[in-house]
């Protein structure tokens, strides 16, 4: 079934959004989460200093936009929240490993999801109160997922696919303590994760009790591309505060870096980072990079797609507000 959306031309690739003529910012502000999601945001801060409470009333109010449209009407507010929930829980452990490099927490946390009974939160190295707040947090999130109708047709698939979220985490890690190794080809494939689109998708067919199994292949291809496209996104608006915090594995970084832009031992938290940002705004990366996303929303938008039960068409289009919101909250996430 073919979905006509924006038409692109490839000579003069363009987003489809005017972010300067949005009042985004002040929509976002005014979001009033719900009080199970405030709860745990609250304990969030009593953990962790890192976030603001305009990241959280950013995504659940994105929520809006792109879940699939299989989810049953009775159950679309559950799902918006949980998968807020689920964004409170993947952004801490995120938060663990890359901004506090505390590896013994982050291995302990991501026991709660795979191994539950093996969390010991007393274990030598890991940050207690940190670890009993991710455990009643996913706990939490685990006991609503259960209750889901189609829970145990997409649980494995969903646990897989946290993993690879975990995975990301990781390589983030990785280039950040060994800059060297950066490629592009690297970000795009490993770190792309890091937004878990794949998760939040089998969130919202565990709730879909009208989404037909033979959809499945064409719908999780699909999801390559947006969570490629949502990662663009992401790394153009986030990739100086990641500069001056020491993760060096922002895409826009990566290329820069194998352009010969930047050389890898000016990537010192002590050294000019605001010289380095400079060269790489003058060259031109981030333009390239949303040069990118424009070729990819043009070939998703262009391409047929054998999916009857989800309406591709606002998935699609769903990519295109979280690009609209990336580009209107730069520096604010």
């Amino acid at each position: 079934m073919a979905h006509e959306l924006v038409e692109l031309t490839p000579q003069q690739p363009s987003l489809p959004i005017e972010p300067e003529q949005t009042d985004l910012i002040g929509e976002v502000t005014a979001v009033e989460l719900p009080e199970t999601v405030r709860e745990f945001v609250a304990q969030y801060e009593e953990v962790f200093t890192d976030r603001d409470t305009f990241l959280w009333k950013w995504i659940h109010s994105l929520f809006d936009a792109f879940t699939l449209s299989s989810v049953d009407d009775r159950d679309v507010h559950d799902v918006k929240e949980i998968k807020t929930l689920f964004t409170v829980f993947i952004t801490s452990l995120d938060d663990l490993i890359e901004s506090h490099d505390d590896q013994e927490t982050f291995d302990e946390a991501r026991r709660v999801v795979r191994d539950p009974e093996t969390v010991d939160a007393s274990r030598d190295g890991v940050n207690t109160e940190v670890i009993e707040f991710i455990d009643d947090l996913w706990t939490h999130i685990d006991e609503r997922l259960r209750s889901s109708p189609r829970y145990g047709e997409f649980k494995d698939i969903f646990e897989y696919d946290l993993r690879q979220g975990f995975n990301a985490m990781e390589y983030t890690r990785l280039v950040s303590d060994n800059a060297h190794i950066a490629n592009a080809t690297g970000a795009r494939t490993y770190d792309a994760h890091n937004m878990v689109l794949f998760p939040y998708t089998d969130i919202d067919l565990m709730f879909s009790t009208g989404f037909a199994l033979e959809d499945l292949s064409d719908l999780r291809d699909l999801t390559w591309d947006l969570q490629k496209m949502a990662r663009i996104g992401n790394w153009v608006t986030t990739w100086e505060r990641e500069l001056t915090e020491g993760d060096y594995s922002a895409g826009v970084i990566v290329q820069a870096i194998q352009d010969d832009i930047v050389a890898a031992d000016e990537l010192d938290p002590a050294g000019d980072l605001e010289d380095v940002a400079e060269r790489i705004k003058e060259c031109g990366v981030e333009e390239a990079f949303l040069d990118e996303w424009c070729q990819r929303h043009k070939r998703v938008c262009e391409r047929e797609y054998d999916i009857e039960s989800v309406d591709v068409g606002a998935y699609i289009g769903g990519m295109e507000t979280v690009m609209e919101y990336h580009l209107a909250s730069r520096g604010m996430k």
